[in-house]
């Protein structure tokens, strides 16, 4: 027998709100199977259907994490847990019911269909065995009640408010973040989840939303949309569960669809063969990104969308794969052995055609540049802001975020490439120099991005060379090298001597040139900087990194946001 009603304590609630995010997060990986199997070209319709079902149970792992949040826990989301292997079962649920990976298909369907199953209507709640996903979120809505009528609700929630993901954070799918703070707020995000998997009232199909694709649309319950993509058939009003779906017809393009072996493995292929090279390079990303879910919901909310947008990015590697005759895996990889980093030291990582992750609170301000009135001469840098940010945060590549400087994840929806083509040789290696009376400058042409600083109404840095007999002079051009924000340009007093750098602090500054012309990133003060494939870039007390996203130059700045005129 299930037993029925085992949340007695606050410590109980933390520990099934735990097991709600393990539960929802389960769904994610059969779902990205049949997602990324999918041709959207040649079935549109189901596309839709299973992106709309991914983006909710995202959306339902965040409200589980903020319920427990509320109550005062902290979620576990970088853990083995998460990723048990396949084929494996419901966390704490019906052990009958085997969740695999695999293509979409009449197979993938029924499990979906049993994934969902919607609870009878007095179908009693079980917080352990569950029968259903509504039975489960029923005792939990049980054993949140009764702690708040025994201990009151201030002793309940103890959680704090900054740690919950919000609407601030973008979603995009239907229904909305709710951020919990108390009971009722608590109920509304049960509700959420409920309404959406199984319908409303446990005897509709609607879930009360709209299609986040058709906003026209009402919405059916996930089960529902299932059952649509089953039978062939939409909803129309005045359907029922009994009635099934008598509306439009849905296609489904059988040989549009990319074929993978059910729960494949890395250990069925020996290592260095390219299936399991390209299996592994999957599971790494994944595991990183569960690391970003993680950060998410312990403090850093704006990484939900940068996490979420990095799922998306994910269909590459899984083509990838189907192409060479295998599929993911989703097998957990530890953090010591991934790219992305976990440890809190001050670092910036270029993610593959996503954002910069910044590590370790580091500083974020805008600065803007200084001109003359007359003629636009670069004069300098004036500090204008400080940028609250969380421990990590993520800073938009891509250009096209919708809460710039932040990132919101429209480098996936938008297909970024952000193939990073810059040169990684050290600036030594790389310089050119020219001497002057008492000064040796020294210059990478390749990290210029035109700030103009080294060009004076009068005449160009390299032409000042010549007068440097003069002290002002020597000082001038010292003057425009120190204001060079890419540090193309540095100086010593000596030809062989060390290159003198200004004292810069360590932070990011969001730069704005003449005429409100958005610019690039400046990372300042000796920041280490990580690639894409996880090298480090050369450290250097000053790098301009591209934020506009079309500079040939990536992942520095070339100055191009000139020519497309990029604005924030």
């Amino acid at each position: 027998m299930p037993n029925i009603s085992p949340i007695e304590t606050v410590d109980d609630l933390r520990e099934h709100l735990q097991w709600a995010i393990e539960l929802e997060h389960s769904t994610l990986p059969p779902y990205l199977c049949a997602l990324y199997s999918l041709d959207p070209a040649r079935n549109p319709e189901v596309v839709e259907v299973v992106t709309s079902v991914f983006v909710e149970e995202m959306l339902h792992l965040t409200l589980a994490a903020n319920l427990l949040n509320a109550v005062g826990g902290a979620p576990l989301i970088d853990t083995p847990r998460m990723l048990r292997g396949y084929p494996t079962t419901l966390p704490h649920g019906d052990r009958s019911v085997a969740v695999s990976l695999g293509s979409f298909g009449p197979e993938a369907l029924e499990l979906f269909l049993r994934i969902e199953q919607p609870s009878a209507v007095d179908a009693p709640a079980e917080s352990d065995s569950y029968e259903t996903i509504g039975q489960f979120y029923a005792a939990i809505r049980s054993g949140l009640l009764t702690l708040c009528s025994r201990l009151g609700e201030a002793a309940v929630f103890t959680g704090k408010p900054a740690r919950q993901a919000t609407d601030e954070q973008f979603y995009g799918g239907a229904g909305r973040i709710i951020a919990v703070t108390d009971l009722p707020s608590a109920l509304q995000a049960l509700d959420e989840i409920v309404e959406q998997g199984e319908g409303a009232a446990h005897h509709d199909v609607w879930d009360g939303d709209h299609d986040m694709f058709h906003p026209e649309r009402d919405e059916v319950g996930h089960y529902y949309r299932f059952v649509e993509l089953k039978t062939g058939r939409r909803f129309r009003r005045g359907d029922t569960p009994a009635t099934g779906p008598t509306g439009d017809p849905v296609h489904i393009d059988w040989d549009g669809i990319h074929t993978m072996p059910s729960n494949p493995r890395t250990a069925d292929h020996p290592p260095g063969s390219a299936v399991r090279v390209a299996q592994e390079e999957f599971n790494h990303t994944y595991s990183a990104l569960l690391h970003l879910l993680e950060r998410a919901f312990n403090g850093s909310p704006r990484l939900l969308s940068v996490a979420t947008g990095e799922m998306y990015g994910l269909r590459a590697q899984a083509l990838a794969l189907f192409e060479i005759g295998s599929g993911p895996t989703f097998e957990y990889v530890i953090p010591a052995d991934r790219r992305l980093r976990s440890e809190d030291s001050r670092l910036i990582e270029v993610l593959p055609d996503g954002p910069y992750l910044v590590h370790g609170q580091i500083p974020l301000q805008r600065k803007v540049k200084v001109v003359a009135p007359e003629n636009d001469d670069s004069l300098d840098w004036h500090r204008t802001e400080t940028i609250p940010t969380e421990e990590i945060y993520a800073l938009c590549r891509c250009g096209r975020s919708g809460a710039k400087p932040f990132c919101d994840g429209s480098h996936a929806r938008t297909s970024f490439d952000g193939t990073e083509t810059a040169k990684t040789g050290s600036y030594t290696d790389r310089m050119w120099r020219q001497e002057g009376e008492g000064i040796s400058i020294r210059r990478v042409g390749s990290l210029c991005m035109h700030a103009a600083f080294c060009v004076g109404r009068t005449k160009q840095l390299d032409d000042w060379l010549p007068d440097t007999t003069d002290s002002d002079a020597r000082a001038h051009v010292m003057w425009m090298v120190d204001r060079c924000p890419s540090g193309s340009y540095t100086y010593a007093l000596e030809p062989d001597a060390e290159a003198i750098e200004p004292d810069l602090p360590m932070a990011v500054s969001v730069i704005e040139e003449e005429h409100g012309l958005a610019s690039a990133l400046w990372v300042t003060g000796g920041i280490p900087i990580l690639r894409a494939d996880g090298q480090p870039w050369e450290i250097r007390n000053r790098v301009m990194l591209c934020r506009c996203g079309h500079s040939g130059n990536k992942p520095l700045c070339d100055g191009t946001h000139r020519s497309i005129d990029f604005r924030e």
